[in-house]
C-alpha cells in the first residue's frame, strides 16, 4: 500500500452546481467521522434515512444570504475534500467546514487545501472546533502557527442558543494583504 503524499498534486477550486452531489457525498463522510464525538453528551448519530443534517451544505450552495462559498479539492478525477467559507464579504471569514478523506491525510493536503482557501479571501479569519476531537485540535493549531506563525490566537466561546453544550474552541489569525490595511 502506498501513501498518499501528493499534496503537490491537488487541486482547490470553487465547487459549482454541479459539484454539489459530490460535495453532499463527502459531507456524509465528514459527518461520520465527526459522528464518533459527542457534543453535549449526547451522540451524533445519522437520521432515519441514513443522512446527517445538512443545512450547511444548502448555505454553502447559495442557501438564505449568498454570503459562503464552496470548494472542493480534487486529485485528478477523485474528490478528496472540501471547505465551506462563510462571511466572504465580511472584515473577518470563518472557515465553516473543512474536510479531508481520510485516505488523503498525513502528507499535506490539508493544510495546502487552507492555505489555497484562505489566501483567496486575504485578511483576518477564523475557525471553530471541539476540543473533544483531538486530531481538529492539533490540525488546526498546526494551521494558526504556519499561517500566521506567533500570531494567532485561541478562545473559547459558548454555542449561541446552547447552553448545554460545551463551548467552541475558536482560532483566529490574519492571513495575506489585510483588506483595507
Amino acid at each position: 500500500m502506498t501513501s498518499f503524499a501528493a499534496a503537490a498534486h491537488i487541486h482547490v477550486r470553487p465547487a459549482t452546481p454541479a459539484d454539489r452531489p459530490t460535495v453532499e457525498r463527502l459531507w456524509l463522510m465528514f459527518r461520520h467521522d465527526l459522528s464518533e464525538f459527542a457534543v453535549g453528551g449526547q451522540l451524533q448519530l445519522p437520521n432515519p434515512d441514513g443522512t446527517f443534517r445538512s443545512e450547511r451544505v444548502d448555505a454553502a450552495f447559495g442557501g438564505r444570504d449568498g454570503d459562503w462559498a464552496p470548494y472542493l479539492f480534487v486529485s485528478g478525477e477523485h474528490p478528496v475534500g472540501f471547505a465551506f467559507v462563510r462571511g466572504i464579504g465580511s472584515a473577518t471569514r470563518v472557515l465553516n467546514s473543512f474536510f479531508v478523506v481520510r485516505g488523503a491525510r498525513r502528507g499535506g493536503v490539508g493544510m495546502g487545501a487552507v492555505r489555497d482557501v484562505v489566501a483567496r479571501y486575504p485578511g483576518s479569519w477564523e475557525v471553530a472546533f471541539q476540543d473533544a476531537n483531538p486530531g481538529a485540535v492539533a490540525f488546526w493549531r498546526r494551521v494558526g502557527e504556519e499561517l500566521a506563525p506567533g500570531d494567532w490566537t485561541e478562545e473559547r466561546r459558548s454555542v449561541p442558543g446552547r447552553a448545554d453544550l460545551p463551548p467552541d474552541v475558536w482560532i483566529s489569525f490574519r492571513y495575506g494583504k489585510a483588506v483595507g490595511a
